[in-house]
C-alpha cells in the first residue's frame, strides 16, 4: 500500500473521530446505505507504438471497482462518506492503482454548510478544457481526457446569502499526478521518474494551499468568481537521468490563479465561458475557453434531442518556465445526441484541432443501459496528423479504442 493511500486512510480514520468526539452520532439514530460499480473495460491499440521502449500490446484489459459507503444522521443534516477506488490492469503496472476518491465528513445547516476530510470539487462550464477546476489533481493513467480526479484532503466551508454562496477551501496535503509507465502504452517517449519529482516550496507535498469561490445566479446568468494559491496540480517537466537513462523530472510550481467561469441559458442555447490569469510559471499569463451548446429538442419529430458545440481554446503562457499545452490556439467541435429513450443512450462525438500545427483530436463516447444494473460505453481517442514540434507528438500512434462493462449494485 503506497504512503499516499496510508494518508488517505488516515484523513479517513480521523474524519470518522470527528463527529464521534463531538458527541453528536446518537447511537441507533443513523442510516447506512451502499452502492457500487464494477467495470470490466478492454482498451485496443490499433497501431503499433511510436517508441521502441512500449510495449506492443494490442489488447489491454483491465478491471475497477468503486464502492459508495454513506453513514446518515442528525435528520440528515450530518453525513460521512467514503468512496474508494481500485484499478487492476494488465497492459500498465502504474495504472493498476488503489484511491481514495472520497472520506468526508459533511454537516448542513440552514445557510452553512462543511465538509472535512478527503474529497473532490467541480467547478466550470465548458465542455472541451475545464481551466478554472483546480482542487483535485488529474489521475492522468485512468484517461488522457483529464477528466479523473484524486481524492483532495481539505477542510471547506460555504455560506449562503443573499449576494451569493462564499466558499473558502483549506488544503493540507498536496496530491502528485499519476502517469502511465514508460513502456506502455500512452507512456511516451521517456520515462517520468515522479519517484523524485521537484518542488518549489521546501514543504513539498506538505504545503498547505488556500482557495475561495463565489458562485451566484442572476436571471439566466451563473457567475463564479475562484482564487488559488498553492502548489500547481499541473506539473512541469525537467530533463535528469536515473541510473544513466534519461528521463523527465515532475516540478510542481507554486502559483496563484484567478478564474471566472461564466454561463448563459437561452432557451435552447448555452453560452460558456471559462477564463484564469495565472502567475508562477513563467510570466503571468491568460487562458481562456469560450462557446456555446445549442440544443434541438424533439429533433426530427422524435423524442431525440441534438446538440451542436463550438468553443475556442486560447492559452497564453510562456513555452518556457510553464508546463507544455496542445491546447493554445484550438478549435472545439462536437455533437451530442441523446436518445431519451429507456435505455439512456447517448453519442458524443467531437475534434479538438490546433489551428497553428493542424494536429487533430478525436473524441467518441457512446453509452446505453443494458436492463436496471449493466450499462455498455464505447470510447474512442484518436490523434490524427500530428507533427513533430505539437506535444501531442508523445501519444501520436497510441490511438485506442475502450469498450467497458459496467454492473451497478
Amino acid at each position: 500500500m503506497s504512503s499516499v493511500v496510508r494518508r488517505q486512510i488516515g484523513w479517513a480514520v480521523a474524519v470518522a473521530a470527528v463527529p464521534l468526539l463531538a458527541g453528536t452520532v446518537p447511537a441507533g439514530a443513523g442510516e447506512l446505505s451502499w452502492s457500487a460499480e464494477v467495470a470490466s473495460e478492454v482498451r485496443v491499440f490499433p497501431y503499433r507504438p511510436a517508441f521502441p521502449r512500449q510495449d506492443n500490446d494490442a489488447l489491454v484489459p483491465s478491471i475497477s471497482v468503486e464502492p459508495e459507503i454513506v453513514y446518515e444522521w442528525n435528520n440528515r443534516d450530518d453525513r460521512f462518506t467514503f468512496v474508494p477506488f481500485a484499478r487492476l490492469d494488465a497492459g500498465d503496472d502504474a495504472r493498476s492503482h488503489l484511491d481514495v476518491r472520497e472520506a468526508n465528513w459533511l454537516h448542513l445547516d440552514d445557510d452553512w454548510d462543511l465538509i472535512v476530510g478527503v474529497a473532490k470539487v467541480y467547478w466550470g462550464v465548458t465542455e472541451s478544457r475545464h481551466l478554472v477546476n483546480i482542487i483535485n489533481q488529474t489521475d492522468g493513467v485512468e484517461d488522457v481526457d483529464e477528466e479523473d480526479k484524486l481524492g483532495q484532503p481539505m477542510v471547506n466551508g460555504n455560506i449562503n446569502t443573499d449576494w451569493g454562496t462564499f466558499g473558502a477551501f483549506v488544503l493540507p496535503g498536496f496530491r502528485e499526478r499519476t502517469f502511465p509507465n514508460a513502456d506502455a502504452r500512452l507512456g511516451g517517449p521517456l520515462p517520468i521518474d515522479d519517484d523524485n519529482a521537484t518542488y518549489d516550496s521546501g514543504a513539498e507535498e506538505r504545503h498547505v494551499d488556500f482557495a475561495a469561490r463565489w458562485r451566484k445566479t442572476f436571471g439566466d446568468w451563473d457567475v463564479g468568481l475562484s482564487e488559488f494559491v498553492g502548489t500547481s496540480r499541473e506539473p512541469r517537466f525537467i530533463a535528469g537521468t536515473r541510473n544513466g537513462e534519461s528521463v523527465l523530472v515532475p516540478h510542481y510550481d507554486q502559483i496563484d490563479q484567478t478564474g471566472l467561469d461564466l454561463q448563459f441559458t437561452g432557451e435552447a442555447t448555452l453560452w460558456k465561458l471559462e477564463a484564469v490569469t495565472r502567475g508562477g510559471q513563467g510570466d503571468r499569463f491568460f487562458a481562456a475557453v469560450g462557446g456555446l451548446e445549442h440544443t434541438f429538442f424533439g429533433a426530427f419529430d422524435t423524442n431525440a434531442d441534438i446538440g451542436l458545440l463550438a468553443e475556442y481554446l486560447y492559452d497564453g503562457r510562456d513555452e518556457v518556465g510553464a508546463p507544455a499545452t496542445s491546447a493554445d490556439d484550438d478549435i472545439f467541435l462536437a455533437t451530442r445526441l441523446t436518445l431519451n429513450d429507456e435505455q439512456d443512450t447517448a453519442l458524443l462525438a467531437g475534434v479538438i484541432v490546433d489551428r497553428d500545427t493542424q494536429a487533430t483530436l478525436l473524441t467518441i463516447e457512446a453509452e446505453r443501459r443494458l436492463g436496471d444494473s449493466w450499462k455498455l460505453e464505447l470510447e474512442s481517442r484518436l490523434f490524427l496528423n500530428v507533427p513533430s514540434g505539437d506535444p501531442l507528438v508523445a501519444v501520436r500512434n497510441d490511438d485506442f479504442i475502450t469498450l467497458r462493462l459496467t454492473r451497478y449494485f
